[in-house]
């Protein structure tokens, strides 16, 4: 049985929650987490000590997946809060490079370029980015473009000098904490490193940091990987210990082909590479014959991604896209932040076969859905393969990924979103909603369950749902 420890992102359910339901699918996996309570939250940093000690109990793992957030600032979101300067933290990480080395597991890393969203919501930032993050985006974007474009004159600021100077500081403290991890890849504490670019764009410090992070590492002849995404790193990393030696191949299909090079929301990269670079991330191959062993299709964008938290251009399926009838997975990503509903439709007005559609995914960003999907098919492709696919774990696991990524995120979020700050009670108010789809999607599953909603950071963005198999 392959050991596997993981120490998430902070507690949310697409960190903690889908993790545990993607290797209870495959009986040959037993996966290790810290206590959900130990981890951080929107507003509470992890108890770093407590993860520590459980790193250190643990007996000898095959891999150990880290989030080296979690472990130097306390989770992602403490990573832009904390006031703790570049020696405490650093002194706070020494106890997690002994332990890893002294587990002598392959450990998968990753870490985060602090982000610069382009709005002025401060819930998970610095009380001043409300109102100052828009000029803060506006800052860090022509600073780095004035650079590379050698136009010095173009560069422009309108934030307060005192909320500057702390901004800048803690990118740079947040900046050589992440060089720091170039010694730890050098000393062989990590086998692999990944910097994370979430929330980016063409210009900014992030891209500009992310540049440097790249040509340091290979200076000094380390494979640390930059790459575009967030919350499904830790998954495709996931994807990757899952394979290990194993060799699979996955042949990438495009609902809209000739749209492929086209650029998601929130990211940097085409969508073709986006599926490339999750796809080597994951240490899977491709297989361009025209009977593959395993198909992803990617539910890609004819002309621009919608957003459905935004409510701009909501797309649908409008093609006679067929499903295919080798083994395939669904990577949704019409539109951000949902599914397709059109889509959604065609896939659930059949019965599900085992064995034949191994995943669907159609969370947030279009990194987010194709590294969640990915690790969803693999897991459940080799489980089955092996004879230690588990099938009712399949269809839990099934029915909360369309639940959440269709029936709330595509639908039910709208009326949550739009009842603030009272989201609590207008989730309860939905209740009858949700049943619709909890029908349709049982007998598609052939799965008879009771479900429990919850928002587990008392807001519309992310949902908690529990499934009782009747």
């Amino acid at each position: 049985m392959k050991k596997i420890a993981l120490i998430p992102i902070d507690n949310r359910p697409i960190c903690f929650t889908l993790a545990e339901q993607i290797c209870a699918v495959n009986e040959d996996l037993k996966l290790y987490l810290p206590d959900r309570k130990l981890l951080g939250g929107l507003y509470d940093m992890a108890d770093v000590s407590g993860i520590l000690e459980w790193l250190k109990s643990l007996p000898q793992m095959d891999y150990i997946i880290v989030s080296l957030d979690t472990a130097a600032y306390g989770g992602l979101v403490a990573s832009r809060r904390i006031p703790d300067n570049f020696d405490d933290i650093k002194n706070r990480l020494e106890g997690f490079k002994k332990a890893l080395k002294t587990n002598g597991a392959k450990v998968l890393a990753f870490s985060s370029i602090m982000r610069i969203s382009n709005n002025n919501i401060n819930e998970e930032e610095k009380e001043y980015w409300n109102p100052w993050g828009k000029r803060i985006f506006e800052y860090s974007y022509h600073q780095h473009k004035s650079r590379v474009l050698k136009q010095y004159n173009c560069v422009y600021n309108t934030v307060p000098a005192d909320i500057l100077d702390d901004y800048l500081s803690t990118r740079k403290r947040n900046f050589e904490i992440n060089r720091l991890y170039l010694d730890w890849l050098s000393e062989g504490i990590l086998d692999t490193l990944v910097y994370s670019k979430d929330d980016t764009g063409e210009y900014g410090l992030n891209v500009e940091e992310a540049q440097t992070l790249e040509a340091e590492a290979k200076s000094r002849n380390v494979n640390a990987i930059i790459k575009t995404g967030a919350d499904e790193i830790p998954l495709t990393l996931l994807t990757r210990a899952i394979i290990g030696n194993d060799n699979v191949k996955i042949k990438p299909c495009f609902v809209y082909p000739d749209s492929k090079g086209k650029i998601s929301k929130y990211e940097d990269i085409s969508v073709e590479n986006c599926v490339k670079s999750q796809l080597s991330l994951a240490g899977a191959g491709f297989d361009m014959s025209e009977n593959p062993e395993i198909t992803m299709v990617v539910n890609n964008f004819r002309y621009e991604q919608g957003d459905l938290v935004l409510g701009d251009v909501i797309n649908s399926l409008s093609c006679d896209f067929e499903i295919p009838k080798t083994p395939y997975f669904i990577a949704d990503i019409n539109n951000a932040n949902g599914s397709d509903n059109e889509l959604a439709r065609k896939i659930t007005d059949k019965k599900l076969e085992i064995g034949t559609l191994f995943s669907y995914s159609a969370y947030n960003t279009s990194a987010n859905t194709i590294g969640s999907s990915l690790c969803i098919a693999v897991n459940a492709y080799l489980a089955l393969k092996k004879g230690t696919f588990n099938e009712a774990a399949f269809k839990h696991l099934m029915a909360v990924r369309l639940l959440d990524d269709w029936a709330y995120q595509a639908n039910i979020r709208k009326a949550v979103r739009e009842a603030a700050p009272d989201f609590e009670k207008a989730l309860k108010l939905n209740i009858a909603e949700f049943k619709r789809y909890e029908e349709k999607i049982s007998k598609f599953l052939n799965f008879d369950f009771d479900a429990e909603y919850f928002l587990p950071w008392k807001r519309s963005f992310e949902i908690e749902i529990n499934i009782k198999e009747k």
